[in-house]
């Protein structure tokens, strides 16, 4: 085996994929995020026309959210290389539409609610967009990464539940700037894992990249919120 060839195979997760299996697995991930957006809409607006996410106290829409998200979560993982997994991805995504459904029916009682939620929802697509374009501008292997957002994550997880309790202003806007930094982060590294052929099934890339865009959307439409309220 010449150096090169070596130099390929060894080292280096990705390196048994090819180029087209790579670009095959990006473009799928591509596909199925956007129809993703579909399902996740209508579940914002069905909880916000029904009042649902609202019928649910503050406590019960925690649990639902924790055991339902990471409910959805283990049975995408255990479908995702079987014809269920994309209708279980997208039925998460609908769940998670619904629980969206409270903090987008509270800025929407705002004066300039429909406004702060193209803010947001327009903020998020330039985010993505610029990390899918620095994904494809990075050369440099970036699964280092992972571990330092994981734990970053979990953080603002913790801190979260916390502040649910707490009920701080100023925490909840760090927080809402925390996410932001850490999941637009989160889609440049799981975009560069597919590219880089660490990742090779679009559904888990896709959850990946779904749920790091949920969280930045969700974060961005809070400060929206906080500072449209405040005026």
């Amino acid at each position: 085996m010449s150096q090169s060839l070596q130099a390929a195979y060894t080292g280096y997760a990705g390196a048994g994929v090819s180029v087209e299996q790579r670009n095959r697995v990006l473009r799928n991930t591509y596909w199925l995020l956007a129809l993703s957006m579909v399902p996740t809409v209508l579940g914002a607006w069905i909880g916000v026309s029904t009042g649902l996410a609202r019928a649910m106290s503050p406590g019960i829409g925690l649990v639902v959210f924790l055991v339902g998200a990471f409910g959805f979560m283990f049975a995408i993982e255990k479908t995702k290389n079987s014809a269920a997994g994309v209708p279980v991805l997208l039925a998460f995504t609908f769940f998670m539409g619904l629980m969206l459904a409270r903090l987008v029916g509270a800025v929407l009682g705002l004066a300039n609610g429909a406004t702060l939620i193209m803010m947001a929802f327009a903020s998020t697509g330039v985010i993505f967009l610029g990390m899918a374009a620095l994904s494809t501008v990075i050369k440099r292997d970036l699964s280092a990464m992972g571990k330092w957002l994981f734990v970053g994550a979990l953080m603002v997880l913790v801190a979260g539940i916390a502040n649910f309790f707490i009920q701080s202003g100023a925490l909840m806007i760090t927080l809402s700037v925390l996410v932001t930094g850490i999941f637009s982060a989160f889609i440049l590294y799981d975009l560069k894992r597919v590219r880089d052929g660490y990742e090779t099934n679009y559904i888990s890339a896709t959850l990946g990249v779904y749920l790091s865009i949920y969280n930045v959307f969700q974060a961005l439409l809070a400060l929206f919120g906080i500072g449209g309220s405040s005026e």
